[in-house]
């Protein structure tokens, strides 16, 4: 029993760091050196990472981030992504009547 114990300590010592690997080789990882080419492009683009508390934080990274997708020639109108012809705060659809609403709402 102690030898089956034993066995199984080290089968598990030596199939977990090896699932570790695959794992972290095969999910598209990031390099440190990509990171800093991204935070470059970001900042050639015109995003200051030491702007400290700024009120506009979330619209300039976003802003910065779709400049450099631009550059590089992403493709943000395939599924899931972006369409170029949206601009941000544009309203979606129409208004819903009062009578659509109630049709749609309402239960007897």
């Amino acid at each position: 029993m102690k030898n089956l114990i034993q066995a199984v300590a080290i089968a598990a010592a030596l199939v977990v760091p090896a699932a570790a690997f695959a794992q972290t080789q095969s999910n598209g990882a990031v390099t440190r050196a990509q990171v800093r080419a991204e935070l470059v492009q970001l900042e050639q683009t015109g995003w200051r990472p030491a702007a400290g508390s700024d009120p506009r934080y979330p619209d300039d990274i976003l802003a910065a981030e779709k400049k450099v997708a631009a550059l590089n020639g992403a493709d943000t109108s395939g599924y899931g992504g972006v369409s170029n012809k949206v601009q941000a705060g544009s309203p979606i659809g129409r208004g819903v009547s009062k009578s659509d609403w109630d049709a749609m709402y309402s239960h007897p």
